[in-house]
Formats: structure tokens, sequence, C-alpha cells
């Protein structure tokens, strides 16, 4: 299943893509796609419905975050072996953990806003877990049994932030709307094989990362594993996985983004985004909770 969340920000309603691609109504059967809503008891319940049967969300909607109420958003940095190499960096003994901010969750499609003082913002195509069972101390042979299922998510990142301001990486990645997530979550039965995608982003039209989920350092299940020991995951926690190479960082000479410029990119099975890139000074009024990232 691919379910979305369509509406306005902070007022999204639940949805399911049907087979011909419609955004059907979800509201009868569920409040929202959050924490409840991803348990496997849940979505068999959501499966058992005929898409047919529910309403059809008016065309032309906007896309929300498709997980809503998100607690802990958890990142892996220097996940891919190719991205590792780009940035000079020593493939990690293990998984690298930061957190971004739930409150910079926002729709696929909405405006990243590049933040007050950046010269440094920088783009992440990225595959990201949602958990659908409450997770402790799991072994990575059991992990997957806890994920309700994949999306993409952008890990927008301000790099003067995040490594030249000394203390952790959060700094850098959790201002506001740096966590694009969907435009769908894909229940994991429809992605048998995670470690298999291919991935890319375009900016402004142009290829700039073209890579695969094969050359992750640490797989899905590991990252589950890994990341349960040391917290419990609950329902709809998202970890976004890492990023393969071609980030602005890494390009010699060094590129980042500026206002008006477009980010497009898209996980194979999992859909595609697209943002404009906007600046603080001219939009900060889209900071506000109430009209950014309230309900994400």
């Amino acid at each position: 299943m691919k379910l979305v969340r369509y509406g306005e920000a902070g007022r999204e309603k639940p949805g399911l893509v049907d087979a011909q691609g419609q955004v059907r109504d979800l509201s009868s059967l569920v409040p929202d796609i959050i924490g409840a809503t991803l348990s496997s008891e849940s979505l068999n319940r959501i499966r058992q419905a005929d898409p047919s049967s529910l309403p059809v969300a008016p065309a032309g909607q906007r896309l929300g975050a498709c997980v809503g109420q998100v607690r802990n958003f958890i990142a892996i940095g220097l996940n891919y072996a190719d991205h590792a190499a780009e940035t000079g960096a020593a493939i990690p003994a293990e998984p690298i953990v930061f957190n971004k901010a739930p409150s910079c969750i926002v729709g696929p499609n909405d405006d990243v806003i590049i933040p007050r003082g950046s010269q440094k913002t920088d783009w992440e195509v990225e595959l990201a877990i949602v958990i659908g069972e409450r997770a402790s101390y799991v072994g990575a042979n059991e992990a997957l049994n806890f994920v309700a299922g994949y999306c993409v998510c952008n890990d927008v990142s301000e790099r003067e932030f995040q490594i030249e301001r000394g203390g952790t990486w959060t700094k850098g990645k959790g201002c506001p709307t740096f966590g694009p997530l969907g435009p769908w979550m894909v229940t994991k039965d429809e992605i048998p094989d995670p470690q298999n995608l291919s991935m890319w982003l375009d900016v402004n039209g142009e290829r700039v990362q073209n890579g695969s989920t094969k050359t992750m350092i640490f797989n899905i299940a590991q990252i589950v594993s890994y990341v349960s020991h040391f917290m419990i995951l609950e329902p709809g926690d998202v970890i976004t996985t890492g990023t393969p190479p071609g980030v602005g960082m890494g390009m010699k000479p060094q590129r980042f983004l500026k206002a008006g410029d477009v980010v497009s990119l898209g996980i194979e099975g999992l859909g595609e985004q697209r943002q404009r890139f906007v600046a603080y000074e001219d939009n900060p009024g889209a900071v506000d909770a109430s009209k950014s990232w309230k309900g994400h």
C-alpha cells in the first residue's frame, strides 16, 4: 500500500493511493497516518478495505509529510561507502547516529527555507524507515518485523552549522523545513529488497546524485537493531539512512543551494519529491509553526 496525508498544512487527512493513482480518503478508517495507524494489525485492516468504496480526494490537493506526529526523527551519517569516499571520511565502524528535529518535517513538495545567515545549504536524497511496532533491544534477524514501510527523505543540511560550528551535527540538520518526507509511505510488503533501490537527485534539472541502496554500509535491519539498543523506537518514528555520493559538499569546487533553486529527487518504488528553495528573509512567516510544520 501507498499511504499519504493530504490537505492544508496542519490539517492533513489520511489517504490511500489506489491502483489507478487516485488518492482515496481513509478518514472513515483511521484518524491520521500516525503511530497507532502503522502497526501491522492496523495496516491489515486498511488492506481489507475496498479502495473503490472510499471517497476520492479532491484533485490538486497538497501532499503533507507521509507520516504525522513524528516523535523521533533519527538519522544515520556516512552510511554509503561511495559517499564516505567523496568526503574523504573513513568508513565508520558503527553507525553514526544523530537527530533531526521533528519540527523540520514538511511535505514532499513544500518550499524549503534557507536559514538566516546560511551559506552552505546542501541536499541529500535518502531512504527513510518508518517504524510500525515498539522496538527495544531487537536483533538484526528480527528487526524488519518492526518496520511499517519506507519513504523518500531529503535530508537537507547546512554544512557550516553541521561541521564548522562545533558540537553535534544536529545544528545543521533540523532547521525549519529541512525534512521533506513522502510523497507516500510504501508498506514493506511492496519493497521486498530495500537494499537494491536506485535513487537520484537533480538540482535545477541537472543530475547530481545517482546511486543505489546497494552501497549502504549498514543495512536497514542492522540500523533498526542498532538504534533500538540506544533508545526505544515507537510506531511512527522515522530513521533516515544516509545518502549516496553527489552532495554539494563533496563537489570540487563545493556547490550549495541558493534562493530560487529547484531540487527534485526520488527512489525506485517510493515516488518523487520537488522543492523550491527560498530565502528566510523573504519568508520569515513560513517558519511559524501554524503555517509550516504543525502536524507535519
